[in-house]
């Protein structure tokens, strides 16, 4: 029904020292079947410093921006919501209750990107999502609060295994396996949607799990999450007086 690329990694970690790292993923979804021809899906669009990136894996995969049809978002933090403005033919759909909430929080220290809201509101084609909707081909919306009140997961059904999108509600496999959640506005709801992203996971054997902050997912014989492909992350930074010479910092993790 769809091909699936993970155009951008999450990444599993937090900066010590300059706010949110906003590292998280982005994946493609392109039609193959005679009802999602010509569809073309995002599943969340990062922040502002994915950009270059973005746009380089885009075009590596033959796709423009105004190709895209739909923008699928997980929930309305900066680092995975501001870049729907970069697909003009685009339908952006996000669920109700996370829209009814983030149009009502005032500008403060968060990371809602309240200008972004705003204009995300006034969007003449958004969709806004009810818990257990079927949207597109293949799509349904559960309600997964805890991390925002309205985080939306998204299962996918009709390719040769479904694939759960946890977005932040479930971020990255440790989340997943020790049943607790860092940033999170209701710890106790958290847990709750953890235990249903576990239920839509485990429903067919071979489900693929993609998170918003960490590798593909699946279950290995023993029902243990196990990731698919190799990780990648490094910083480069200047600590000399040349231009020329940088530091690298490999920051990926081994595989379990």
């Amino acid at each position: 029904m769809y091909q699936i690329d993970v155009l951008i990694q999450g990444y599993p970690g937090k900066s010590l020292c300059h706010g949110g790292l906003g590292w998280s993923t982005i994946a493609l979804l392109r039609g193959t079947h005679s009802s999602t021809l010509g569809r073309t899906i995002l599943i969340d669009v990062g922040a502002f410093a994915v950009r270059p990136e973005f746009g380089k894996q885009l075009a590596a995969a033959g796709v423009a921006p105004e190709e895209v049809t739909d923008v699928v978002l997980t929930h309305a933090h900066w680092d995975h919501s501001v870049n729907y403005t970069l697909f003009p033919n685009a339908a952006v759909w996000i669920g109700k209750v996370e829209m009814d909430w983030a149009t009502s929080v005032p500008p403060g220290f968060n990371p809602l990107p309240e200008l972004y809201v705003a204009d995300l509101a006034k969007h003449p084609k958004l969709h806004l999502l009810e818990d257990g909707e079927r949207f597109l081909d293949g799509f349904t919306a559960h309600l997964c609060p805890g991390h925002t009140p309205g985080c939306l997961v998204y299962r996918l059904e009709g390719n040769e295994v479904p694939v759960v999108f946890s977005g932040d509600a479930a971020k990255n496999r440790a989340e997943m396996l020790s049943l607790a959640t860092d940033m999170t506005m209701d710890a106790a709801a958290s847990r709750s949607s953890l235990d249903l992203i576990w239920s839509l996971w485990k429903q067919v054997p071979g489900t693929l799990l993609i998170p918003g902050h960490d590798l593909t997912m699946r279950l290995d014989a023993a029902g243990q999450p196990e990731f698919i492909g190799q990780r990648r992350a490094g910083i480069k930074a200047w600590f000399s007086e040349d231009l020329e010479v940088m530091q690298e910092f490999d920051i990926t993790e081994p595989r379990f």
